[in-house]
């Protein structure tokens, strides 16, 4: 009988997100109601983005909410490595032997060639895709292109006719037609893989049985059944999870909700109350008990009971169902959860900010508050300034949470140096830049110093923070964002990488 493996492959691109946690619940839970194993592996071919912090702190979130893989990173075990950057020569021996079966060619087109091909696509109003043009390439020319040393990708031949027919234990049969599916590259430039590649390979060389990940993937599935065939291995069976939505239904954003799992530890979410509330999202209990452990979940799981309606991710619920946990403890065990949530690291590095300013410890609470709170009190009169227009508060701390949310490390330096590039390029003295920021971050005009107290209180409070105080000035329209970000970028300065607060 085939032992039952489940995986999750998170890339190390960003802040450990909910919806990681949420699949990887829903992959370990399958695993062990099938006495089987459950695996992590760390997709980070995207050399650019990635980082070694940010895969640290995925391990470490999902660790902190109650998940334990069986091999993994920092676990080992006998499909290692299980970082895909350290396994770039099994996928090169991959996607040549998918050129020599004719079933992947060269193609040595321009990005200039592309970006005419994708705008030609769009005004005949065609779906955007590869064209085949190198294709048709002999391979004496292919080799010869290649003996110059001429830059060239890997793609996959695709079908042009016919429908993929997609079995899903959700969702049944999935029909996509083929004329639909792009030819992907497999293997980029730089001789690293793409996504698709590298995850049809390591699932199959990790015996990987069961593929449970989120329907943001059903496009790509035709791809990887293709690469399937092709590689002649038996593909794994399919489940495609719903989307975790905002209460509006839209997909689930920082914009709206906070998604880091470093957030909720930090606001003082219980971990098991969290695992619990990810554990509702699109399934209940036999019984619809509201409160339930890890342990329930797995004893009573099956899989085929998930709802395709898009749950729903509500804070307020979250925080409802994190307050019956709290309840149920005894003062005890409340006061050993207290003690573990401050710690005694983050005390200590409170305590230091706070001591030059203090003449009595009965004072320390008023210093110290805010690194306590999940959320500052304040008004839009809290924000004015005389030196500063409301345009500017605005302007200021947009552009300011564009380039921490880019930040990639995090740190008193890194947050020091940008916030004053920032503030020249905007054109503004550092000392009335920065006063926007001291009543985002601790409520008040007068606090700790603020670039201290952004790293001590961690990348996602700062941010929520900066985002409650758009909203509390207004927000940002459409239309600012794009001028705001438009005159950034012709400044040559940092990349904006979310929707901005306020936008709808």
């Amino acid at each position: 009988m085939t032992t039952v493996r489940t995986r999750i492959a998170p890339s190390p691109t960003g802040d450990p997100h909910v919806g990681t946690a949420y699949i990887a619940l829903f992959n370990l839970c399958f695993a062990r109601q099938h006495q089987g194993q459950f695996i992590l592996r760390i997709e980070d071919t995207d050399q650019v983005r990635s980082t070694r912090e940010s895969e640290e702190q995925i391990l470490s979130a999902l660790k902190w909410v109650g998940l334990q893989w069986d091999e993994g990173p920092d676990v080992g075990g006998p499909h290692a490595p299980y970082r895909q950057s350290e396994r770039s020569d099994i996928y090169k021996r991959h996607a040549q032997e998918l050129v020599e079966k004719g079933h992947a060619f060269h193609c040595f087109c321009t990005a200039e060639r592309l970006d005419a091909l994708r705008a030609e696509q769009s005004a005949a109003k065609q779906n955007p895709g590869y064209d085949g043009h190198c294709m048709q390439l002999t391979a004496d020319a292919v080799q010869q292109r290649l003996a110059t040393g001429e830059p060239s990708v890997i793609r996959m031949k695709v079908p042009r006719e016919g429908i993929c027919e997609l079995p899903d234990m959700l969702r049944g049969a999935i029909e996509i037609p083929w004329e639909q599916v792009d030819m992907q590259v497999l293997m980029k430039a730089d001789g690293l893989p793409t996504y698709h590649l590298a995850n049809v390979v390591d699932d199959h060389l990790m015996e990987i049985t069961h593929v449970i990940r989120g329907e943001e993937w059903i496009s790509s599935a035709p791809k990887h059944v293709l690469l399937y065939r092709y590689f002649g291995w038996q593909a794994p069976v399919f489940c495609h999870m719903p989307l975790l939505r905002n209460p509006d239904k839209s997909k689930l954003s920082k914009r709206k909700n906070p998604t880091s799992i470093n957030f909720y530890e930090r606001m003082g979410y219980l971990p098991e109350a969290l695992l619990n509330y990810l554990g509702r999202m699109g399934w209940s209990m036999p019984d619809e008990r509201e409160k339930f452990t890890l342990a329930e979940m797995i004893e009573h799981f099956d899989l085929t009971r998930v709802s395709l309606g898009g749950p729903t991710f509500d804070v307020e619920k979250l925080s409802w169902l994190n307050s019956v946990w709290l309840r149920d403890l005894s003062v005890g065990q409340l006061m050993d959860a207290f003690q573990r949530w401050a710690g005694r690291d983050y005390l200590q590095k409170v305590a230091a900010q706070i001591q030059p300013r203090i003449h009595t410890l009965s004072e320390a609470a008023g210093w110290a508050a805010f690194f306590f709170s999940g959320t500052v009190a304040t008004t839009p009169e809290s924000f004015q300034h005389k030196k500063l227009a409301a345009d500017d508060v605005r302007r200021i701390l947009q552009v300011g949470l564009w380039e921490l949310e880019a930040l990639r490390r995090w740190n008193h330096d890194e947050i020091a140096a940008m916030l004053a590039r920032t503030s020249e390029a905007l054109g503004f003295k550092l000392r009335d830049f920065m006063f926007p920021f001291f009543v985002a971050i601790s409520g008040s005009a007068s606090s700790t110093p603020v670039m201290e107290s952004m790293n001590i209180l961690g990348p996602d409070i700062t941010r929520t923070r900066l985002r409650q105080a758009l909203a509390v000035l207004g927000g940002v329209s459409k239309q600012e964002a794009k001028d705001w970000e438009k005159a950034w970028r012709e400044q040559g300065q940092g990349t904006v990488v979310d929707t901005p607060e306020g936008a709808a």
